[in-house]
């Protein structure tokens, strides 16, 4: 059995409305680079469909199938307040009957906005650790677990941004699909933007670009960083995708030094936006009529829209840009899109 036979087998719910759509945005690439623009193509997992969509529901499909193999009644995740993840659980845990708690970072931010809002109205338990380390909320979360465990409760914990290898066999797959889209449109050869925060997105994409490479489509992925630095990410990438070819039974295994990062584009931190990824979405939203974040894909179109200016392609030149979704978290950030630059 080869490696695409066996991830195809592997247990999945669905939830996502796919294939996603590949679409040119030749008026972006105009509005970026004039007469001499490259050929840009979006990969639209803005628009999965679960609770606005985004890519953790690719993810979540073989997330939440693991939990109802285990027997397990409830779902814990964490993220940030404007968590894209969180909010993709809640719609997953309220589609398939399981409970979703969400021990979100931080202090309770007040009123709920964005993504918050949706998390309330989609039934989840929202509570707030006190704490932003990742150690110390995952340590809350596994108390939590025991707790529930005492109640005759079984919790499936999910790590941030559902970024293990189980959770990465959705961009694996989506690859695939993205592949067979590409070819369709005369794409044989081209470099593939997208955010990179938790790292199994990623994971993910580079795992796939490797089994896809051998169904002929070449692809090369730069992951734009959000919040951490190039050996970080870089590092966590080649982790989880080689647990997930673990997974599949692959011998397929990458290097830290495979995965390109560009970790420019991050500005002061995570969830800050930045004048470059403010640009980009307004950009985007002005040629083409579509919507980033400045959390996550407004930082990864700034990325790309630097590069294309820099003269890294060439006129015609065929560019990917993954949307990664997030549009929940625009409401949060009026302030940055209403005062005069």
């Amino acid at each position: 059995m080869t490696d695409l036979e066996r991830l195809e087998r592997m247990p999945r719910v669905p939830m996502a409305a796919l294939p996603t759509r590949f679409e040119e945005a030749p008026r972006m690439a105009r509005a970026i680079a004039g007469d001499k623009a490259p050929s840009l193509y979006l990969k639209r997992d803005d628009l999965t469909g679960l609770a606005t969509g985004g890519n953790k529901t690719r993810k979540l499909e073989y997330l939440v199938a693991d939990a109802i193999k285990g027997g397990y009644d409830i779902l814990v995740t964490t993220g940030a307040a404007q968590s894209n993840h969180a909010r993709q659980t809640a719609a997953a845990g309220a589609k398939y009957g399981l409970k979703v708690i969400l021990v979100l970072e931080g202090e309770d931010p007040g009123p709920p906005q964005g993504n918050h809002l949706l998390d309330v109205i989609l039934g989840a338990d929202v509570r707030f650790a006190g704490v932003e380390e990742d150690e110390a909320v995952w340590g809350k979360m596994v108390a939590l677990r025991d707790e529930l465990a005492s109640q005759g409760r079984k919790a499936y914990l999910i790590p941030v941004g559902g970024s293990v290898p189980i959770g990465a066999l959705g961009y694996a797959t989506a690859v695939l699909e993205l592949a067979d889209q590409a070819l369709a449109a005369g794409v044989k050869k081209a470099d593939i933007y997208i955010a990179s925060g938790s790292a199994g997105t990623q994971a993910g994409v580079e795992l796939g670009l490797r089994l896809a490479h051998r169904q002929g489509f070449d692809g090369h992925c730069y992951g734009v960083s959000v919040s951490h630095r190039a050996h970080e990410i870089a590092a966590e990438v080649a982790r989880i995708a080689n647990g997930t070819a673990e997974l599949i039974g692959s011998d397929i295994r990458l290097e830290p030094g495979e995965i390109d990062i560009l970790d420019q584009y991050v500005g002061p931190g995570y969830a800050v936006a930045t004048p470059g990824g403010i640009e980009a979405i307004e950009l985007l939203a002005r040629s083409e009529g579509v919507l980033l974040d400045p959390v996550y894909t407004g930082k990864a179109m700034a990325g790309l829209v630097d590069q294309v200016r820099r003269g890294r392609y060439g006129r015609g030149e065929p560019v990917i840009f993954w949307h990664t979704g997030g549009v929940p978290a625009l409401f949060v950030y009026a302030e940055e899109f209403t005062k005069k630059r």
